[in-house]
């Protein structure tokens, strides 16, 4: 009896611990809240920056470039406040190349400085908008310089595109190339006694390969060679082209590369500048100097300047009010059922924003901006049919491909009148998958077994018990009718037979140029030239660019915001202790369990590219 009063009061013991941790949880997070609303509020009450005279424009971008900003968390702000820390920028890429395109015809703006140290990496396709811009800034006759210590595979690719490259004579340029790594729990999950179910149509269709090898499959490496070689290809061709030089130098063997590292007693600065790839080595007060030299001294021991992040704020739109809009709708992140989601894209949220667009009397046309690698099914074809509602109401539809618009972003996209695309787009990959992992063999082992009766053969069908061949033979035949819709929209839509887009699906990822020769996209361009369809299937002679966009209620960011932080605070409670040799392996497996946390579609069935996703850069 003393025993089981003991471990009932180690039961009541444990619940109050947990109760009491979370009225902590929930306290400590309305506080901070609470303190982040009245620090946003104070440092927004500011005055507005003013641009000088004469100033460069220092393009110091920090965080990630994205397609649409997603919301920004008070709570960040007051962590990185308060331990030093710059917050982590969302950079929305249309407003870079707005603000570096507005400074090329700025009276004020003298010259650009490419300062891109604290720049995520970021796919080849986004850079080369933005390229684009920076050459436009260069036709105005103002100079570009970039400066910086050390420069990754992106900052690098930007900064070539300067008039001269300088770097830190301790400083190197590391170029790592493009390749698609995942990790795979195929014995892990035999070891666990997991059960994992898998229907699929497409030889390509590797999603599910994590899950079912212990290494990727050879149709799989085939595809993503292609690809990844073709990607590689496009960065070293613009860098080789900017630097003037051969293109073999950025893609050395590595028995060559360890000779001219020794040539030069292993500088990696020297052997940059050996190479051609910087122009210049030079130490931060000389390099200080000579902007002083060509922007003239702010009086404070620098150059006369101003930041990306205090210019682009006074950077006003000179579009006039019109009766003619070019809706643009962002398809950005998995797409998901329902509402919308940060990062994601919602099949009812974009539905509704191209439901908007349609029922609105000024939208003469739409843009649907895709950079997705697909997700639910379902959530796919809701998009899709405002599209075709779109074409039915007598407004045209443009698909501008962005980075990356695979599998179901490849749907959603399928049926618009017109499908630009760039030539490093990541895009095809049309196929389809459902994954079922059941447990009941890990639960004999510990005991516990699964029994009952139910009216039909469907009852009871779950993680518990042992999935019935006859069960799973119907939702194989489910999943094969998914492909033959996918397939037969691309058929109809893209004017081919079932046979040849049956030929070019299979899961296959294809980059924009290849989808060009093969018929999945009409034409390559970039978000510019899909604006030049949009009005010209319009037929416009004015127009107005109008965003489409979701805000999030007030409710909303504070249910959100508290959910993210609980996880965040749980996660760090759990994993804390975990070495730092191990955090990356740590992440890998967070970003694949939140993939599969994005999975909702109501019959279970997916159009995913996990490979997409998967490049390191």
């Amino acid at each position: 009896m003393k025993v089981i009063f003991k471990g009932i009061a180690k039961l009541f013991r444990g619940i109050w611990k947990l109760i009491s941790f979370t009225r902590q949880l929930i306290i400590n997070l309305i506080f901070l809240l609470i303190v982040g609303v009245l620090i946003f509020a104070f440092t927004q009450s500011g005055e507005e920056p003013v641009v000088p005279d004469e100033a460069a424009l220092v393009l110091d971008l920090s965080g990630p470039i994205v397609e649409q900003r997603n919301f920004v968390s008070p709570v960040d702000a007051i962590t990185s406040n308060a331990l030093g820390q710059p917050q982590v920028k969302e950079n929305v890429l249309f407003d870079i190349v707005d603000t570096i395109r507005a400074a090329s015809t700025d009276n004020r703006i003298t010259g650009l400085v490419l300062n891109l140290r604290g720049m995520a990496e970021t796919n080849l396709t986004k850079m080369r908008y933005i390229a684009k811009a920076i050459e436009e800034f260069k036709q105005a006759g103002k100079p570009v310089y970039a400066i910086g210590d050390n420069y990754k595979q992106s900052q690098y690719y930007l900064s070539t595109f300067a008039d001269k490259v300088f770097m830190s004579p301790d400083g190197g340029v590391l170029l790592t190339g493009y390749g698609s790594y995942s990790l795979y729990y195929k014995s892990l999950l035999e070891k666990l006694d997991v059960n994992t179910h898998v229907f699929r149509v497409g030889t390509y269709k590797s999603f599910v390969e994590p899950y079912t090898l212990d290494g990727m499959s050879d149709e799989a490496r085939e595809a993503n060679t292609v690809w990844l070689n073709q990607l590689w290809q496009g960065y070293t061709s613009d860098v080789a082209a900017n630097r003037q030089i051969d293109a073999s130098v950025l893609t050395p063997e590595l028995e060559s590369f360890i000779e001219q590292l020794k040539a030069v007693n292993g500088d990696f600065a020297e052997l940059s500048l050996k190479l051609g790839l910087v122009d210049e080595l030079i130490t931060r007060p000389a390099l200080r100097k000579q902007l002083i030299d060509e922007f003239g001294s702010n009086g404070e021991s620098s150059f006369n300047q101003i930041s990306y992040y205090d210019y682009q704020p006074t950077v006003i739109s000179t579009d006039l009010p019109s009766e003619n809009q070019v809706a643009v709708v962002v398809a950005s992140g998995a797409i998901v059922d329902g509402g919308q989601r940060k990062g994601t894209v919602s099949g009812d949220s974009t539905a509704a924003l191209l439901r908007e667009a349609r029922l609105d009397d000024k939208v003469k046309s739409v843009i649907l901006r895709v950079d997705s690698p697909g997700g639910s099914a379902f959530a796919s074809e809701v998009i899709r049919n405002e599209v075709d509602a779109l074409k039915h109401a007598g407004k045209p539809v443009v698909v501008s491909m962005s980075s990356l618009a695979a599998s179901g972003g490849y749907w959603i996209s399928s049926s618009a009148d017109r499908i630009l695309a760039q030539p490093t787009t990541i895009t095809g990959s049309i196929g389809i998958f459902a994954i079922l992992t059941t447990f009941e063999k890990g639960l004999e082992k510990m005991g516990i077994y699964s029994d009952g009766v139910g009216t039909t053969p469907f009852s009871g069908v779950g993680v518990t018990r042992e999935l019935p061949e006859g069960v799973a033979q119907v939702f194989q035949l489910g999943i094969e009718h998914g492909y033959q819709r996918f397939i037969g929209l691309v058929s109809e839509y893209r004017n081919m037979s079932l046979e040849q887009a049956d030929s070019i699906a299979q899961g296959r990822v294809w980059t924009g140029k290849d989808a060009l020769k093969l018929g999945l996209v009409d034409e390559l361009g970039d978000f510019d030239d899909a604006v030049n369809a949009a009005v010209e299937l319009a037929q416009l002679d004015s127009y107005e660019l109008r965003w489409m966009a979701e805000p999030l209620s007030t409710a909303e960011m504070f249910m959100q915001q508290f959910t993210s932080e609980a996880r965040a605070f749980i996660a760090s409670a759990i994993l804390g202790d975990i070495p730092k040799s191990l955090q990356p392996v740590t992440q890998q497996v967070v970003t694949d369990l939140t993939a599969l946390g994005n999975f909702d579609d109501p019959k279970g069935q997916y159009a995913f590219c996990i490979n997409c996703i998967n490049i390191e850069k």
